[in-house]
Parts: C-alpha cells; sequence; structure tokens
C-alpha cells in the first residue's frame, strides 16, 4: 500500500549476452541499481515466449521463458538475488489475448467452425452474401479493423477472428471454461516459482457483449483507435468482474495455503477520469490495486492536477482501497518530454488516451525540470509508486525514431500516421560508450540493438549522473529514500485552495508545495508556521518554491 514498484521493459534494460537484446540475466546485473533506489519490487513486463509482433504482449507460452531472454534457471536465480535485497519480483500477464502462435490458436486454424478449439476464441461467420465483410462494424485500439479472416484447412475463404489490438493477437473468449482454467493453472504454476503477483494487462476489454453487435461509427477526423476506446461491448463489461473474482479466490486461498505469502495484483485500466468505474476492479474480492492513469494523462495545470488527485483519492480512499499512482509506463511518452511540450499547460494538449499526442516544440529543460517536480509531488502521495525504467535518468521520448527502424504495430496499422510507442522503449544508456550500446550491452555486442539508440543518449547515461548534483538520478534516489518521512496512515489535508499555480497539501507533519508556474511563489506563513525545507527540486530558500519546482517543508 506504500510501496515503489519498478517497470522492467526487459526487451531495453540491460543486455549481458551482447546480442542486442535484454534479458533477465542483465535484470540481475542491475539489482544494486534498483536497490540503491529504495525500490520494493519490479514489475517485468511479459518475458514469456512469443514471436514477439507486440514485443511479449502476444503471448505464445505462459508456462515458460522466452530464449531471448535466458530459462526457468535463469529467472529462479533473478527471484533469489531479488529477495536478498529486498526486491519483490511481480510478472505481466495478457488475459485478454495470446499469440497467434499460441498452441490453442493453431489448433483453431485447423479446426473446423463451431469445434471445441475455435470456441476458446471469438470466430464469426462474415456479413455478405460470400462472408466476404467481417462479422460488425468493430475496429482495433491498435487502428485499423478488429476482425481478420482466415483461410480453412481445404483452401477456401473462411471465417474471421476478433483481435481488439493487433492481428497477431486474438482475442480469448472468457465465457470458454477452459479459458478459465487455462489462467487457473498459469497463476498458481508462476506462485509457486516464488512470483510475488501480476499487472494484469488490457483488463477493460476482456469481456464481450453477446452477439457482438455493431459499436459506434467512425466520425469523420477521429482515429479508429479512438474509436475503439468507445465502443461499449468490449469496454468494461460487467461479466469480466465475474473473472476477476474467481482469480481473487485463487489467491487468497493460495495464501491460506502458503503461509508467509502476500501476492498482490494491479490491474490495467483506463477510465478516462472515472474513479467510480475504476473502485469497481479494486472492490474487495477483485484485484487489489489498479492504476490511476488520469494523474499520467493530466496536463500541466494547477487545478488539473489538483482536481485529478482530489477526486481519485476521495472515492477510491473512502472506499478503503488502495492507491496506485505511474507518470510513465512502456505506452505512453517520457514525461520529460510530455511536459516540455509548447501547449503542455493548456487543457487542449490532455487527449484522454495515452496513444495519441499532439504535436508541438518541446523544451527537454523545462520539460526535466517540471518532471522532477512531479516525482516529488506524487511521490508524496499515499499509495503505491510505479516507476517506468529509465524515468530515474529523465529520458526523453526520442520523436526522430527512423521510420525503418520502428517495430510498434500500431505504426505499422495505421500506416504510419501513428509513430506509436517505440519512442519510449529504447534501450537504456547505462554508460556514456556508444561502443556498448551506451553500456546496454555489458560485453563487446555481436549486433545491434534490436531498436537503435540516438547519438547524444550517452548525455543521459547512468555513469554521466553519479555524484553529480541536480541531476535526475540523484532527484529520484533523494525523493525516494525520503519518502518514508510520511506515515502511510496519514491522509492528503488540501492547502491554498484558490491558487492558480500552487498545489499544495499536507500529510501528517509535512507540506508538500509544488509551483505550477514559471515563476518564483512564497507559501504565505499561515500556511507554512515554522516548518523548514527537507527537499526541494531547485535551489530554494525559505518559503519561496521556485517556478516549476515542488518542496518539501516539515
Amino acid at each position: 500500500e506504500n510501496a515503489v514498484v519498478y517497470q522492467i521493459y526487459p526487451r531495453s534494460f540491460a543486455d549481458a549476452n551482447g546480442d542486442g537484446i535484454g534479458d533477465l540475466q542483465g535484470i540481475i546485473s542491475k539489482l544494486d541499481h534498483l536497490a540503491s533506489l529504495n525500490v520494493d519490487a519490479v514489475w517485468i513486463s511479459p518475458c514469456f515466449p512469443s514471436p514477439q509482433h507486440d514485443h511479449g504482449y502476444d503471448v505464445a507460452d505462459y508456462f515458460d521463458i522466452n530464449p531471448e531472454y535466458g530459462d526457468l534457471a535463469v529467472f529462479d536465480e533473478l527471484i533469489r538475488q531479488g529477495r536478498q535485497r529486498g526486491i519483490r519480483v511481480l510478472l505481466d500477464v495478457v488475459p485478454n489475448h495470446c499469440s497467434r502462435d499460441h498452441r490453442w490458436f493453431q489448433d483453431a486454424l485447423s479446426a473446423s467452425p463451431g469445434s471445441r478449439e475455435r470456441g476458446r476464441f471469438y470466430f464469426r461467420d462474415g456479413r455478405g452474401a460470400g462472408g466476404e465483410e467481417p462479422p460488425n462494424n468493430w475496429m482495433s485500439i491498435f487502428g485499423g479493423p478488429a476482425w481478420t479472416r482466415v483461410t480453412e484447412p481445404d483452401g477456401t475463404p473462411g471465417q474471421w477472428y476478433l483481435h481488439v489490438f493487433d492481428a497477431s493477437q486474438p482475442d480469448l473468449n472468457w465465457e470458454n471454461e477452459e479459458v478459465k482454467q487455462h489462467f487457473d493453472d498459469m497463476l498458481t504454476f508462476w506462485f509457486d516459482r516464488g512470483v510475488d503477483g501480476f499487472r494484469v494487462d488490457a483488463v477493460a476489454v476482456v469481456g464481450k457483449t453477446d452477439g457482438l453487435p455493431d459499436g459506434p461509427e467512425l466520425r469523420e477526423g477521429s482515429s479508429t483507435s479512438e474509436l475503439a476506446t468507445r465502443n461499449k461491448h468490449f469496454q468494461h463489461r460487467e461479466i469480466a468482474h465475474t473473472y476477476w473474482r474467481r482469480w481473487r479466490h485463487l489467491i487468497d486461498d493460495y495464501e491460506v495455503a502458503h503461509p508467509g505469502r502476500e501476492i498482490v495484483t494491479v490491474s490495467e485500466s483506463y477510465t478516462g477520469g472515472r474513479p467510480e468505474l475504476l473502485l469497481r476492479y479494486v472492490a474487495p474480492d477483485q484485484f487489489h490495486q489498479s492504476f490511476v492513469f488520469d494523474l499520467m494523462l493530466a496536463p500541466w495545470i494547477a487545478s488539473s492536477v489538483r482536481s485529478t488527485v482530489e477526486s481519485n483519492y476521495r472515492v477510491l480512499r473512502n472506499a478503503g482501497a488502495s492507491l496506485a499512482w505511474t507518470l510513465n509506463n512502456h505506452d505512453t511518452h517520457r514525461s520529460v518530454t510530455r511536459y516540455g511540450r509548447a501547449n503542455a499547460d493548456q487543457a487542449s494538449s490532455y487527449t484522454g488516451n495515452n496513444l495519441l499526442y499532439r504535436d508541438a516544440p518541446v523544451d527537454l529543460a523545462l520539460g526535466t525540470r517540471r518532471s522532477h517536480a512531479m516525482i516529488a509531488f506524487t511521490a508524496a502521495l499515499p499509495g503505491t509508486l510505479y516507476l517506468y525504467q529509465g524515468d530515474e535518468f529523465g529520458l526523453p521520448e526520442w520523436l526522430d525514431l527512423p521510420d525503418d527502424r520502428r517495430e510498434d504495430p500500431i505504426f505499422f496499422r495505421t500506416k504510419g500516421r501513428e509513430k506509436g510507442r517505440d519512442g519510449c522503449r529504447v534501450p537504456l544508456p547505462w554508460a556514456d560508450d556508444a561502443s556498448t550500446h551506451f553500456g546496454f550491452s555489458g560485453c563487446e555486442p555481436s549486433g545491434r540493438a534490436w531498436l537503435p539508440q540516438p547519438t547524444w543518449w550517452g548525455d543521459f547515461a547512468a555513469s554521466k549522473q553519479e555524484g553529480t548534483d541536480g541531476s535526475t538520478l540523484g532527484v529520484y534516489r533523494k525523493v525516494l529514500n525520503l519518502r518514508s518521512v510520511f506515515d502511510p496512515s496519514a491522509d492528503i489535508v488540501w492547502e491554498l485552495e484558490e491558487s492558480e499555480s500552487l498545489v499544495a497539501f499536507r500529510r501528517g507533519d509535512v507540506l508538500v508545495v509544488m509551483n505550477m508556474s514559471t515563476n518564483d511563489e512564497i507559501v504565505p506563513a499561515e500556511i507554512l508556521g515554522s516548518a523548514r525545507t527537507i527537499l526541494s527540486t531547485a535551489a530554494s530558500a525559505g518559503a519561496s518554491v521556485p517556478g516549476n519546482s515542488t518542496v518539501w517543508f516539515r
């Protein structure tokens, strides 16, 4: 309820064998770095066998490790060494869909319509005289139609299958008992290996309306991904909550049977500024946490930040639910770039969709100051703080990544109209040494990195930031190590309600003030009292809070 969890995107974190792809041994080699950040747990994005069409989020086998990353023995060693440092391990599970390379789907392609094999997915006959039109008008979140037609075993055009993401990710039919049992077995398998829980991907799209009726029509000027997020027939279906109750029952029983184990699940559910909807996922019989994405998606406006935190905090805290705050992940443009955009302080910069962004010039120095301020603000909130790898280096989004090196299916499904998420997945710079992919490859690399790195990537290297005053790495370490000053049970008491530039709250004997303007601001004496500065993300003196900074007073 008060932890720091660090997300690892394994392909891009650290490469121990020099093949240009991150791996589990690379993660082990950086555990001391994570310990220096006072991290309580790591969440590892999917590391299961996968053809990597969506880089792990298309799972071909839920019971093994992708050979590019290592094997089960190396994974067991990661668990062991993490525990030695007090770091727990969460995995990332994808329940909505699997890979088209999964044995089940290959069996379905070989089977006939109406078969048991096809019943694990959403296979349907097409519309039109020859079935040449998709079964309905649903569009994919990644762009384009949500249906793909198959060729039947006899070589004729056949049924269509549903994929609300990429065609390489067929949706699983959760009304099928075999699907439910498969995931029961999967959870138990990894719990038995010592995994401490799961981040659960895309829970909002699990479950579909009976009959699969048409959704909204595409409006002029809107994208297919925007349309998909408004399709009520595969968004936030009530039936899905019965599946999550089944999971929670399994977990609770597992903890009873294994005294001392504490398992946690956190769901990925974008609820678009509706905390009451988010609350449904963190009912006592479902997920332990669900990400509060609204803060990550908010513009750089004091009133927006305060109202976003206040509404989610009030609804979830009053219900006794645990909060999970985050500012970055593998699906969103990095905060340094978001906050540095010329329109970051305009409400129009808020799209409500982390895959879509307004184009605007970026001031990286400004974005860095603002990102320092926001992490200090967010770390002070009650709840768990989830970080994304590279946050602590102040990495910006690489917006100019060459199109011929892009990998994200969003880029291809939208024919390049949307650049996708590769820019936040560039391999990390651990050292200012281009010959080793900036330290990403722990030995002389045998090939190029799976995604290219910009020539200036070494400017953000961990080795250059060590011991440097004011570096992002230094700010993160100070913030995360000083976070213990807050009583985990202390609630938020808001201050300065009418301020257009300051967002301020008190927790116990600590006053947190973020100045979202460009000018220095003085905290009123009646609020500050005799408190003194214990942390500032910019040079400050006394009651002054510099522009685009956060100060903790005690």
